[in-house]
């Protein structure tokens, strides 16, 4: 990951809540070629001492090169957007803001049980917000059972872990006032997410 030195993020709680918090990952590894799958992935432990973990379907073509000590990738993405040099007071050059978190793992594959663990815990942390939350063991038995033999569980052993957040470090109040009023005239989910990171990072009110 390219790190310029003001937009560097090394703290590992900053890293750790950022994987919690965008848990919707590309997946990448190297078969007879680069492969990328987009799945969600969760953490289990704490921000210095953690492992992540997921599955993917065993039709995947990335699903043959899985096995123990396999090398892979895996990139959480935050909110991004398209910055105008038209939003700054004086003449610039545009630009484009993000954040994004890089993970160099080991694979090791998951039991059966870890598998369903891991399942488990997966449908209750998106269910639990529901209004009617389906949890894991609502599901028909047997429709598990036909699902388990379908995918393939995984842990993720972190070696490297790599973030930046891109969000105008070093302008003043005047021009992300202007940038973050911009962004939110816009109304995206997506560039609503970005202003409301850089206000957070310049500690705007």
């Amino acid at each position: 990951m390219y790190q310029p030195k003001k937009y560097k993020k090394d703290n590992p709680d900053f890293l750790f809540k950022f994987i919690q918090q965008h848990p919707f990952a590309t997946f990448i590894l190297n078969g007879e070629k680069l492969l990328a799958t987009h799945i969600p992935v969760l953490t289990k432990g704490n921000a210095t001492n953690f492992v992540l973990y997921s599955h993917i379907a065993k039709h995947n073509e990335q699903s043959k090169y899985l096995k123990d000590d396999k090398g892979a990738l895996l990139i959480f993405q935050g909110p991004h957007a398209y910055v105008s040099s038209s939003w700054y007071k004086e003449k610039d050059i545009s630009t484009w803001d993000y954040s994004a978190v890089h993970v160099n793992v080991k694979l090791k594959i998951q039991s059966r049980e870890e598998l369903e663990e891991s399942l488990e815990a997966l449908v209750t942390r998106f269910e639990e917000p529901q209004k009617n939350p389906l949890y894991y063991q609502d599901i028909p038995r047997k429709m598990i059972d036909e699902h388990l033999g379908l995918i393939t569980g995984f842990w993720c052993e972190v070696k490297d872990i790599k973030g930046v957040a891109k969000l105008h470090q070093g302008y003043d109040k005047e021009d992300i006032d202007s940038i973050t009023t911009h962004l939110e005239k816009q109304h995206t989910i997506l560039n609503s997410a970005l202003s409301e990171n850089i206000k957070k990072e310049h500690t705007c009110k």
